[in-house]
């Protein structure tokens, strides 16, 4: 899939348990806290979960247009070009040596330097840091997450040129995610339309195309395409195989909604503000948004709450949820 949005670090998991099978909330935490996920800014200006080995071209490729639509903000909160470079040197020095530091670590030393570090502030010191590839996620220290530099966390990282890492780019996105048109791998990406086109040119070997209403469809090709970190034929896409289930419980920004500019074919008008645009956790029957849920945890017991009034079929449909 590439990166999985992760603003939501809980609901995120809950989305890479959605798509790994035998999965489980300790495995996922052990893999973060190792390092062989990383949550960073990368893409549109927001976190995601990604692999170590992509950090590199994808930051390459994306970063630029991140830092951008960032500049305006920056002026906004007298964030000049000596304080990025002085915020940066500070967090490399005290990182060095395999060091993993909270932001609130971090902010104490920035401060000491007369670095003004409201939480706005803040927020876009740590962002730039990391959309240069300085720092990534390190390992949490009890419910708090760390930082530690990306050259000391990252031992590999995939190197394609630009032209590669967008045809890469969009081979992952339409893969995992087709069929989609051009203006959904745009929103995704955070690319402009051009390089978002330029991308689908390059990446287009293993896909093939639908046209319905007028729009263009692009999705994995059976059994075709290349794998280009591993040089072998590609999976068949996700769901061919294996048809979704008919209800879902899916996590809040979870790639099924966040992934597309136009989510009209799986979000039903009358639910569209209730479940802003499809981002909050939502129930999904037969392939379109059905309601919201909500889950609560006490002592080890899970307690899930559908939150129905849409149905899919003109009878009401009734369903069972069991959680184990």
């Amino acid at each position: 899939m590439g990166c999985i949005q992760a603003q939501d670090f809980a609901q995120a998991k809950w989305a890479l348990g959605m798509r790994v099978s035998g999965s489980s909330e300790g495995g996922i935490d052990r893999d973060f806290n190792e390092g062989k996920i990383l949550r960073t800014h990368v893409l549109r200006p927001t976190w995601h979960f990604v692999l170590p080995a992509d950090i590199g071209w994808m930051l390459k490729l994306t970063a630029p247009r991140i830092k951008a639509f960032s500049r305006p903000v920056h002026r906004q909160l007298s964030i000049d070009t000596h304080i990025l470079r002085l915020s940066k040197k500070i967090m490399a020095k005290a990182l060095e040596g395999g060091k993993q530091m909270t932001r609130q670590e971090l902010a104490v030393l920035l401060r000491k330097a007369g670095i003004d570090t409201n939480d706005i502030r803040m927020s876009f010191l740590m962002m730039d840091a990391e959309l240069d590839g300085l720092i990534c996620s390190g390992a949490r220290k009890g419910k708090q997450f760390t930082y530690t530099l990306l050259e000391e966390r990252v031992k590999r990282v995939l190197d394609l040129t630009d032209e590669e890492a967008l045809g890469e780019l969009a081979r992952r996105y339409f893969y995992s995610r087709g069929p989609a048109t051009l203006p959904d791998f745009a929103w995704w990406s955070g690319l402009n339309l051009a390089l978002a086109k330029r991308g689908l040119e390059i990446g287009k070997a293993g896909l093939e195309c639908t046209v319905t209403n007028g729009q263009a469809y692009w999705f994995q090709r059976e059994g075709k395409g290349k794998d280009t970190t591993s040089g072998k034929t590609a999976r068949p896409a996700a769901g061919r195989d294996h048809p979704m289930a008919a209800v879902l419980l899916l996590p809040a920004y979870d790639e099924y909604a966040v992934a597309y500019k136009d989510r009209s074919d799986m979000l039903p008008p009358e639910y569209a503000k209730t479940t802003f645009h499809g981002l909050k956790p939502i129930v999904v029957v037969n392939g379109r948004v059905a309601g919201m849920w909500r889950r609560t945890q006490q002592k080890g017991r899970m307690t899930v709450e559908p939150m129905l009034r849409y149905f899919c079929a003109t009878r009401q449909n009734v369903f069972y949820l069991h959680i184990t």
